[in-house]
């Protein structure tokens, strides 16, 4: 590996261990083994480098967690709410095994409030979440979705997902399971057919 990919290796660790606001330009460099100025080198800042990686994380666990959904689509003899529920379990797997990953998108979010970059590129990452939740949910090709489920279906459940997900960070024994979400989403839909 040359030095840029050093460095976004060990920004990727330095996130995994520290988050995303407690990470310093040392501690990059320590981690890649690389020089402090080799950041602003090739990446022009510490917040650029930090960006980069904990973006390319994301993107890594969306073609995971994509891979994984292959079934959501697919019949495959399950229920549609058999296949919702498994989306859930899925999701609720990741707010454990990529911890991490979650509390630096929470960390990033409060401070893209300060930084119209950071504030950009976050935007531009939820209208992508929306298009690819709403694919995930329908079953349509990215490409194929309508709009109206982009910003109806995919709004939505992006929001479903942040809202569990802040719930699993701070109380783990108290946040919903799969079960219970979908419960809550068919009172809640029965209660609006009924007002």
């Amino acid at each position: 590996m040359g030095n840029r990919e050093d460095l976004l290796a060990g920004a990727r660790r330095c996130l995994e261990e520290k988050g995303y606001l407690r990470t310093t330009v040392r501690d990059i460099a320590t981690a890649s083994r690389v020089s402090m100025a080799a950041i602003g080198y090739h990446f022009g800042s510490r917040e650029a480098l930090l960006n980069q990686a904990l973006f390319a994380a994301i993107d890594e666990w969306g073609e995971r967690v994509g891979a994984d959904s292959g079934a959501d689509s697919g019949a495959g003899g399950r229920t549609v709410p058999e296949r919702y529920a498994d989306l859930w379990t899925r999701e609720i797997a990741s707010y454990r095994t990529d911890r991490w990953l979650w509390i630096a998108s929470v960390e990033a979010f409060v401070h893209a409030q300060s930084s119209p970059d950071l504030l950009a590129l976050l935007a531009a990452g939820q209208r992508e979440g929306r298009r690819g939740v709403a694919a995930r949910l329908t079953g349509v090709p990215e490409a194929e979705v309508a709009e109206a489920d982009v910003r109806g279906l995919g709004s939505v459940q992006l929001a479903l997902m942040s809202g569990v997900m802040i719930q699993w960070l701070t109380d783990p024994d108290g946040a919903p399971d799969a079960a219970e979400i979908a419960a809550g989403l068919r009172a809640l839909a029965g209660r609006l057919e009924g007002a």
